[in-house]
């Protein structure tokens, strides 16, 4: 019998409320973040902000990550920065302490990043300035309702543009994954959790029905490998009107 994905699953993901130690917390980091190494996920934020950033020259760019976990995409945003001579301020927001610990012990060799522990759904859009928005692989631990919510902070925080970059919810990559975890990924939370996470996520009708409730702003919604769509959102700019 084949796994039901035809609806967005409610169950909760253990990294959600994660119990576990310090320890068992960074190497399921580590698990993560290497299955983003193999499958290319991460880049897919990068190709988005650097587009949007040659789209919006300026001399500097803040980047709000939203949902940072341990830090490691604004890590690879800062390379990218880095390496094509473009000035930024980096800040990662988060609601798990002990990630956040995590990701600044990573993090010391980036004096541009900075982090904030904050709730993403309470969080108030006035106390930063802030040019992109970027969310990776944390949407799909909300709501419908909560989505609502925290799509229309992200739009009224980043003047440039907001940069989700999630997963599809098919039952080829619920299935793929079983058997990648098998070979490549160590500990149970990340295996469970992985799971969970593509039958929490997102088929392109569920983003387009979203984009139509956010008007002020364009929404580019693209599938890209593996198992992932990339949803960009930019300001819509008014047209000046010359007598």
């Amino acid at each position: 019998m084949f796994k039901d994905l035809s609806k967005r699953s409610t169950e909760p993901e253990l990294m959600d409320d994660f119990q576990g130690s310090i320890d068992l917390l960074k190497a399921v980091f580590e698990d993560i973040n290497k299955v983003n190494r193999i499958l290319g996920g991460n880049q897919i934020t990068v190709n988005a902000v650097a587009r949007l950033i040659r789209e919006n020259p300026k001399e500097k760019y803040v980047i709000v990550d939203m949902g940072c976990g341990d830090g490691s995409m604004l890590r690879e945003v800062a390379q990218y920065c880095r390496k094509k001579g473009i000035k930024t301020e980096l800040i990662g927001i988060d609601l798990n302490r002990e990630a956040l610990s995590i990701a600044i012990e990573n993090s010391t060799e980036y004096s541009e990043i900075s982090f904030q522990y904050a709730d993403i759904l309470t969080f108030s859009t006035e106390t930063l300035n802030c040019d992109i928005v970027i969310n990776t692989l944390t949407m799909h631990h909300f709501t419908d309702t909560q989505l609502v919510i925290f799509l229309n902070k992200f739009i009224e925080l980043g003047r440039i543009g907001v940069v989700i970059n999630d997963l599809q919810r098919s039952r080829i990559a619920y299935y793929l994954f079983k058997l990648f975890s098998v070979i490549f990924i160590k500990t149970k939370v990340a295996k469970i959790d992985g799971l969970i996470s593509i039958n929490k996520g997102f088929v392109k009708s569920d983003l387009l029905s979203y984009a139509k409730g956010l008007p002020s702003v364009s929404h580019q919604i693209k599938w890209k490998w593996a198992f992932r769509y990339v949803w960009v959102m930019k300001p819509i700019r008014k047209r000046k009107v010359y007598e």
